[in-house]
């Protein structure tokens, strides 16, 4: 080793921080390549009496000098924290994986229990896993609670890896009546996918101890989302969600909204750049209402969440005491909308919590939906199961609907006056054909009863005795499921853009009259009335036809909303 080099090690081992448990090598930019280069190094972690922690991040090592390094870390029983990030810079992916086995060995045999492991920017594709894989089985790892993966390049079989090495790793610690417990998991910029998304979900599922996961940038979309859902749903102690920048779409989001109400410790939310979308958004503000107590910020920023949805999310914040941070920018809000949202936050005392719109992109420049086709599922796909009340996967049976009769079934394929007056006491089953778990059906329901109102008595009080108990129903169970059914019925209305191919129906001042006279009744709630003002607020060519209606409409919304205060 030349003189030089000699003397650069020694300047930069002297910057060496040491003392209460922990050896610190952090960002000294050491290139460590064999034994020789490591000595000064070597004796110092083997002279630590007592070492808990081990800081190498920001240096380079070779394998020769990890192999040293792991022979000094045979007798460290103690140690706890590894903190070895960007610890291969320069580095053969061929040499990383062989390093890597050489400090879990050494950390195997000396029986050290970790509680935090962090190999974050090491890009060591599929084989680094592999080169952790017996260390993450290991009684080593049976106690850990953080580990830290961000920006390793895993892929798709490295998320596979790493998920059946933690299954392995919880079922022999549980043979043992120490399941292990891991709190943290970050895995950000690692191109898991779907696949190695669902791999973890399973994992994670099990272990059903986690208060932190983070996996932003990660190629997610909708169906790896939903995995992750049901998973996060039997992980109780969650506090901080991180899936930015992965792509929710409509299912996803109403997947995630699905797991939330289970989360009553949330306190971060990160769905920024998600595609959470004007539907999303809304699943989203029904949790809000519904739970979430303790929520501090909330990132739906980049998700294409138009003006009327964005301020049903800043409505749901209300009775938030915790909320320090609600960011909605680089949406579709325009500039009227931004001002919209301003003032809403202001009016509720929480103007401050609102982040930037700098970066908003403006009303959109189109209402049609078509170009959503090829992602998102059509009226009769499944995203309707997501919001059924029971089940791991959102996908539990609801029960079985009666068999209509034929006087039903003829109504609803062609409605008419003289049918719904003929139906007379039964009536009453149409109820049973608008099911809150299949918002789509329940809205083409409710839009055909209500389309034949008119103002003679007895066909008048036919539509609006069946409206009141199709609506009662439909407004009875959770928020989440009601809001999903009011974000469908809007967009069937053309009031609000939706995802997918949804047959959009022309509104007539009928359907209007018979909101207006639903709005008024117990049985709909203020907030649902304030969901409704804020989108028949909006001017749209879709009520240009229905103007008195309309006014009658937003008049009773106004009147209800300020009877909530």
């Amino acid at each position: 080793m030349a003189s030089d080099d000699i003397a650069q090690l020694a300047d930069a081992l002297s910057k060496t921080h040491v003392g209460d448990g922990e050896l610190s090598y952090k960002g000294l930019g050491m290139k460590l390549d064999n034994a020789q280069s490591v000595e000064e190094l070597v004796h110092e972690i083997e002279q630590y009496q007592g070492l808990r922690a081990l800081r190498l991040e920001g240096n380079t090592v070779g394998v020769e000098a990890a192999q040293a390094i792991a022979k000094a870390l045979e007798s460290k029983d103690l140690l706890q924290r590894c903190y070895w990030s960007d610890m291969f810079t320069g580095r053969l992916r061929s040499e990383i994986p062989t390093a890597l086995r050489s400090l879990g060995s050494a950390l195997m045999g000396a029986g050290a229990r970790l509680t935090e492991l962090d190999l974050s920017d090491n890009a060591f594709g599929p084989d680094g896993v592999k080169g952790i894989e017996q260390l993450l089985k290991s009684p080593s790892c049976y106690t850990l609670r953080e580990l830290k993966l961000n920006n390793c390049g895993m892929g798709i079989g490295g998320g596979k890896i790493l998920a059946e090495a933690l299954t392995e790793c919880h079922k022999q610690s549980s043979a043992l009546g120490a399941p292990l417990r891991l709190r943290v998991f970050i895995a950000g910029r690692n191109r898991l996918e779907n696949e190695g998304a669902r791999a973890l979900a399973r994992a994670f599922q099990l272990l059903g101890s986690l208060e932190e996961v983070h996996m932003p940038q990660n190629g997610i979309n909708y169906t790896g989302v939903k995995a992750l859902a049901s998973a996060m749903r039997h992980n109780p102690e969650l506090r901080v969600l991180n899936f930015n920048d992965n792509t929710f779409t409509k299912r996803g989001t109403l997947a995630m909204a699905q797991a939330l109400r289970h989360l009553r410790n949330i306190q971060v939310i990160n769905f920024g750049d998600c595609l959470v979308r004007s539907e999303g958004a809304v699943a989203i503000a029904a949790v809000l209402r519904e739970g979430l107590p303790i929520l501090k910020e909330l990132n739906l920023s980049f998700g294409e969440i138009t003006e009327a949805a964005a301020l049903v999310v800043a409505q749901a914040v209300m009775d938030k005491p915790l909320m320090e941070k609600m960011d909605l920018n680089g949406n579709c809000l325009g500039e009227e909308g931004c001002e919209a949202l301003r003032e809403i936050m202001q009016n509720m005392d929480k103007g401050d919590m609102l982040a930037s719109l700098s970066d908003d992109e403006g009303e959109p420049e189109d209402e049609d939906d078509d170009d959503d086709a090829s992602d998102e599922c059509t009226e009769d796909d499944e995203d309707t199961d997501m919001v059924k009340e029971n089940g791991v996967n959102g996908k539990e049976e609801s029960p079985t609907k009666p068999k209509s009769s034929a006087e039903i079934m003829s109504f609803l394929s062609c409605p008419s006056v003289e049918k719904l007056i003929q139906l007379g006491e039964m009536r009453t089953n149409l109820n049973q054909q608008a099911d809150a778990a299949d918002p789509h059906t329940a809205a083409d329901v409710l839009l055909k009863i209500t389309s034949l109102y008119s103002e003679e008595a007895e066909t008048k009080t036919a539509v609006l005795e069946t409206t009141d108990g199709v609506l009662k129903k439909l407004l009875s169970g959770s928020v989440l499921q009601s809001y999903c059914f009011l974000s469908t019925l809007l967009v069937k209305m053309g009031l609000l853009k939706g995802e997918g191919k949804m047959k959009k129906v022309s509104v007539v001042p009928g359907q209007l009259l018979c909101l207006e006279h639903a709005v008024r009744q117990d049985y709909f709630p203020c907030h649902h009335a304030s969901l409704l003002h804020t989108f028949m607020s909006k001017n749209t060519e879709a009520l240009e036809s229905c103007s008195s209606a309309r006014e009658r409409l937003r008049a009773a919304l106004e009147k209800r909303c300020h009877d909530q205060f």
